[in-house]
């Protein structure tokens, strides 16, 4: 089966950087993955796009050695095994707010006996390779989203699930749980406290941890606190950051 770099970069204990696409466009997404992130999510809970341009993102992806990630909408087993059977050799699922809620992520992305994934990788055999049946289970990442006051609470439960590969942290949503500013660099005290809370408990338990980050110094500064996937803004910011820049230089009066 294809090599799922996520897996083989934290084996050596490298930072993945991790690009982010919200734009339904299967040419927007090739040219990110031509641009040598190690991984790229296609953002189906707040990115506008739908599965068929999904699809369309996973194959422009495929172009590269780049590996597809997919954040899916809602911890719901259907869109979550579509996705898989679509090629997407990660899934990040937000609002896991307990143990359940994790254990029913794991059983979601994993084939019996393992878990309740239904048999269809209809895709996912000519991105994976004629053995996807055998080896997905130990190729496939499964990301359970902490950004929640209660999954805070329940994070040792949520870390404890056999089979949960990793964790990722939405800052924005964690802070507004906290009753803080939705931010993603700059958290205000009780949330920078809760980031770094987190990555500790996911290192005692031998979980990954990933976070979404708004500037590369916010994300090396969270690879320096033990953050091994690092997401940088998302393509439509990035095209607007762009734009910015370029007119602000042309409109700068001499």
């Amino acid at each position: 089966m294809r090599e799922n770099r996520l897996r083989t970069m934290w084996k050596n204990d490298q930072a993945v950087v991790n690009g982010w696409l919200a734009i339904g466009n299967s040419f927007s997404a090739e040219t990110m993955a031509h641009q040598g992130w190690d991984s790229l999510t296609i953002d189906l809970q707040h990115g506008v796009i739908d599965y068929a341009a999904m699809v369309t993102m996973l194959q422009a992806i495929s172009t590269t050695a780049t590996v597809p990630v997919v954040r899916v909408p809602w911890l719901e087993p259907g869109i979550i095994m579509k996705s898989l059977d679509a090629g997407a050799y990660g899934v990040i699922c937000p609002m896991v707010n307990s143990r359940e809620d994790a254990q029913k992520l794991v059983a979601y992305t994993h084939y019996a006996p393992r878990g309740t994934r239904s048999f269809g990788p209809v895709r996912a055999l000519l991105y994976g390779g004629a053995d996807y049946p055998a080896a997905a289970n130990d190729t496939v990442v499964a990301f359970a989203m902490i950004e929640t006051a209660q999954a805070l609470d329940k994070l040792d439960d949520i870390l404890s699930v056999e089979g949960l590969d990793a964790i990722y942290i939405g800052p924005s949503d964690l802070s507004l749980s906290m009753g803080c500013r939705p931010v993603f660099d700059d958290v205000d005290p009780p949330v920078a406290q809760a980031i770094a809370h987190i990555a500790e408990r996911a290192k005692a338990h031998g979980v990954q941890c990933g976070i979404h980050n708004g500037v590369a110094a916010g994300a090396l500064a969270r690879v320096a606190m033990g953050y091994r996937f690092v997401t940088l803004g998302s393509d439509a910011r990035m095209l607007a950051a762009g734009s910015q820049q370029f007119l602000s230089a042309m409109r700068t009066k001499g």
